[in-house]
């Protein structure tokens, strides 16, 4: 029997969709030179993607197929919003040089690695056990989309002065990204304090950096 459509569009997706949404358009703003722009589209995409596996857990008897397809799409999601943006981001502040080049490659290249492994482990995972998962092996590639905003509120602050950290951070986020550390999922309080976290960045943006919306 054929299927009337190619993948799932129910509301168990919708955030991890929009959250790649924002990320591209984040692509295309690094590209025409509005970097706040393009972080507050990382920041969105960050939102979402903290809020879709609790999304997608409200659906009751979701199949296999859906499972599956959630696991996938969320990591592909993952990868333009917190692998290429943030790499893009990247190379142009510093200035694409060559180095840079390699660094943020690299970068990407380590995200891609730690997504394709989690999907791995959680396919496996729910093969097994039915039970929300606590704790994930490595440092969460949405990590960037609190750290690469702050780092850059601080560069813009002139806290730091050089983009050469810009190299460092995202040598080092790549790193924690391959490191078998296991890293205990934020619950509700967590996820608040990331939120807390993200609006002040905002307010930084508009009050320090006169950010306008364009």
């Amino acid at each position: 029997m054929r299927e009337k459509r190619i993948g799932y569009y129910d509301y168990t997706v919708v955030l991890t969709y929009f959250g790649m949404i924002a990320a591209t358009i984040g692509i295309f703003r690094v590209l025409n030179g509005q970097h706040w722009d393009a972080l507050v589209c990382l920041m969105i995409s960050g939102f979402c993607d903290m809020f879709d596996g609790t999304v997608a857990s409200l659906k009751v008897g979701r199949t296999e197929e859906e499972r599956r397809f959630g696991i996938q799409i969320d990591s592909l999601s993952d990868l333009i919003s917190f692998g290429a943006l943030p790499g893009i981001f990247v190379y142009s502040i510093t200035g694409k040089s060559k180095i840079s080049a390699v660094v943020c490659v690299m970068y990407i290249l380590c995200a891609l690695i730690r997504l394709a492994f989690y999907n791995v482990l959680e396919e496996k995972r729910q093969q097994e056990t039915t039970e929300r998962r606590e704790s994930i092996l490595g440092l969460p590639v949405t990590t960037i989309a609190v750290m690469l905003p702050l780092m850059y509120l601080m560069f813009d602050l002139y806290v730091f002065k050089n983009t050469n950290w810009f190299m460092v951070l995202l040598t080092l986020v790549s790193c924690g990204f391959l490191t078998p550390v296991e890293v205990k999922k934020p619950g509700f309080v967590g996820k608040i304090a990331l939120i807390i976290v993200g609006i002040f960045e905002a307010i930084g943006m508009f009050v320090f950096m006169g950010w306008e919306v364009l």
